[in-house]
């Protein structure tokens, strides 16, 4: 395969993506380096810098892979479901989100990092993958309640989409801000990232059940 061939240059790229996929798992945006995301791949760390500029074009790639994953299991919903209940599709889009941590945890937590300190035309790219998702939810909001008018639609989008922001604070903490709620005395419940989504959804469409 020519060095320079396009499927090598995805193919490296997929595996920098990969790299920082699996560190993040266990490490915080902060602490993870071109260092180690380059310690994980099958080639050199100074090569990250062919495909890459910044730690935070790599996350942003990760982020954009996160939403295309989004966007084909909403359209597997579409393709699959002719008719769909509030309920059903409430439990339908939650747990695809439920599937999708590691986007809610980047969108919360480190897109401004992520969006400042990358080039315009990686911002684009994911720009375009965002905006797809808008389209994808608002075509299944389309199909399975067609009654809903265009103003209603976008109702539930401006809320739905900045409510996804606040979701993974919401579902995940770690044991120093457990023991700093517990002993601040504040009441916290244990939330799955479906628990919270769900009724939410329900309570936005309730007008069409």
């Amino acid at each position: 395969m020519p060095k320079g061939s396009e499927e090598l240059t995805n193919a490296r790229k997929e595996e920098i993506i990969n790299a920082c996929a699996s560190l993040y798992q266990t490490m915080g945006f902060r602490e993870i380096t071109i260092r180690d995301i380059g310690a994980k791949t099958s080639f050199t760390r100074t090569s990250i810098y062919n495909y890459f500029q910044t730690k935070e074009e790599i996350f942003l790639a990760l982020l954009e892979r996160e939403y295309e994953a989004w966007i084909a299991d909403l359209e597997e919903t579409a393709c699959i479901n002719e008719t769909m209940t509030v309920d059903k599709f409430a439990d339908s889009l939650a747990h695809t989100l439920e599937k999708r941590a590691s986007m809610l945890k980047l969108m919360s937590m480190n897109l401004y990092d992520m969006e400042v300190n990358s080039r315009m035309d990686n911002l684009i790219s994911f720009k375009k993958t965002y905006a797809k998702s808008l389209d994808t939810v608002n075509f299944c909001l389309k199909k399975f309640f067609p009654t809903m008018t265009a103003g209603d639609i976008r109702e539930f989008q401006y809320a739905f989409f900045p409510f996804l922001f606040g979701v993974y604070p919401y579902t995940t903490h770690t044991d120093k801000q457990k023991e700093a709620m517990e002993k601040a005395h504040v009441q916290s419940e244990s939330l799955s990232i479906c628990g919270i989504i769900k009724p939410f959804i329900v309570k936005m469409l309730k007008d069409w059940e």
